[in-house]
């Protein structure tokens, strides 16, 4: 399978858009890679659908306290609101997607989850796609953003919401193949 043997985390925490976390760890798997679910705390997280309405819990497998990046080959960053703004007021948190901004490895953030990446000064240079309502603090960050289903640029994919996952999900999995 194309990500045979590649390990990749996915930092996500309460408020997260279920169907953001659970489509692209569902591709990853189905492509073979070794999928970590990373959060604040231990136990389960509380996942949103339209980010608004309580779905299912995620359980989490390593809190970010303990993990690192030299750990993964590559970081998933999930969406929903509340998600991407409790893990970017979490130093442990923002200094775990640091570590994959300084080691240049493959990150892929969907909708609200390149805030986390802004606050780990993962953006500035770089052609992305969000959420709408974050080309202001993207562009304000140094990234040139665009309304796109899906970018990539270098090591970096971006998309903005839930029904750009087809096309998100093809292009990480190609992302961390590489």
């Amino acid at each position: 399978m194309a990500l045979s043997g590649r390990r990749i985390a996915v930092l996500a925490t309460d408020g997260v858009e279920e169907v953001e976390l659970t489509e692209p760890v569902r591709a990853l798997r189905d492509a073979g890679a070794t999928v970590t679910i990373v959060s604040l705390e231990p136990g389960q997280f509380q996942a949103m659908q339209q980010d608004v309405n309580p779905s299912s819990k995620i359980s989490v497998d390593r809190t970010v306290a303990e993990a690192r990046a030299d750990q993964f080959d590559g970081l998933v960053l999930p969406g929903g609101t509340t998600n991407p703004d409790k893990l970017r007021m979490d130093a442990n948190a923002v200094a775990f997607v640091k570590g994959f901004v300084d080691a240049d490895k493959p990150i892929a953030a969907i909708c609200h989850g390149p805030w986390t990446l802004i606050n780990a000064g993962g953006v500035s240079g770089h052609t992305m796609t969000s959420w709408p309502s974050l080309q202001t603090d993207l562009r304000n960050a140094g990234a040139e953003w665009v309304d796109e289903t899906c970018v990539r640029d270098g090591n970096l994919v971006t998309s903005r919401n839930p029904k750009d996952l087809p096309a998100f999900c093809k292009a990480i999995v190609k992302l961390f193949a590489a």
